[in-house]
């Protein structure tokens, strides 16, 4: 067998040189050790693992509790809707608003299920319009509030917080200008004022 000569070739040595480029070291070399006259960065104080992160407000036995504070984090569906940006000639929704105009048509929707108040909601809009009516209203009832405690919060009453997504999808979405609870005297928070466009 014959030996391998002591040399590499230019290939190999190309090779060779290539890897040891790319080669990390195992092992780290030690820091020099810092200059004596340079001074170590002072230590930050100490603070206690309970008082590194708190959300809370701090309280003290005795003191007034903050009744504003809440924890629902998505406003409710009344406070939304009010909140909304008016689309609609605003002397005619402070009307609306305080109960003052009388809607054309409405639809009671309270006892249905979702699937069968979908289709009489679409249905009842979309006619409205074409009939030329501009403001109906929309009853959905309160909801019954649940006699158990589930492990989430839950809302009550699904049809009053799903008839205002429905309004604003397709394809009631072009055919809706206004959104807003119905006044006392048109059933409070169980109904909606819907403010219809002029069909086109």
């Amino acid at each position: 067998m014959a030996r391998r000569p002591r040399h590499l070739s230019p290939e190999e040595r190309a090779l060779w040189d290539s890897v040891a480029r790319q080669a990390a070291p195992m092992h780290k070399r030690r820091a020099a050790a810092p200059a004596p006259e340079a001074k170590a960065a002072p230590k930050p104080p100490e603070v206690a693992p309970s008082e590194r992160f708190d959300p809370l407000p701090r309280f003290r036995v005795g003191q007034k509790a903050d009744a504003a504070r809440s924890d629902d984090l998505l406003p409710g569906l009344r406070d939304r809707l009010r909140a909304a940006p008016v689309a609609m000639d605003a002397k005619a929704h402070g009307r609306m608003t305080r109960g003052k105009l009388k809607p054309e048509a409405r639809l009671d929707l309270h006892g249905m299920t979702m699937s069968e108040a979908h289709p009489e909601l679409v249905a009842f809009i979309l006619s409205s319009q074409a009939m030329g009516r501009r403001l109906v209203l929309v009853i959905t009832g309160k909801g019954r509030e649940k006699d158990y405690e589930a492990p989430m919060p839950v809302r009550h009453g699904v049809l009053r917080h799903q008839v205002p997504q429905w309004l604003g999808l397709s394809p009631l979405r072009q055919a809706v200008l206004q959104i807003t609870p119905a006044h006392l005297r048109h059933g409070g928070e169980g109904a909606y004022y819907v403010y219809l466009r002029r069909a086109r």
